[in-house]
């Protein structure tokens, strides 16, 4: 059974940093792409980061980009999103997702068929 369990999360306030981690189990973590996916109050389901089963590719939405990093470390079976220059339009339950397929490399919501249950991440202005 995959489960995925995100933690790292908080209150903190704008300019502030973060690191979440997503620790995986039940699956092979290393033939797998990894995704962020975030959820504001009111809004969609969202596209943050994602990173290749080897680390070589990573994909960061457009507004995280230069703030957010996301890498892995395939011996932990963990993945990790560092936010930086946090603001509060950051504010969201953030998610860490596994796709269906192993090998391939996503970044659409909808190919991901294994979600956490969330941590909260609240950015104070």
């Amino acid at each position: 059974q995959v489960q995925l369990v995100e933690s790292g999360g908080g209150l903190v306030e704008a300019g502030d940093s973060l690191r979440l981690s997503c620790a995986a189990s039940g699956l092979a973590f290393s033939i797998y792409t990894m995704g962020w996916f975030r959820q504001a109050p009111g809004k969609e389901r969202e596209f943050v980061a994602a990173i290749s089963w080897s680390g070589g590719r990573t994909d960061t939405a457009d507004s995280v980009k230069g703030r957010f990093t996301v890498s892995r470390d395939n011996a932990k079976n963990t993945v990790y999103l560092q936010m930086n220059s946090l603001k509060p339009e950051d504010t969201a339950v953030y998610y860490c997702a596994v796709p269906s397929v192993g090998g391939v490399y996503y970044v659409l919501a909808s190919a991901y068929k294994y979600w956490g249950q969330g941590t909260q991440v609240t950015v104070s202005s």
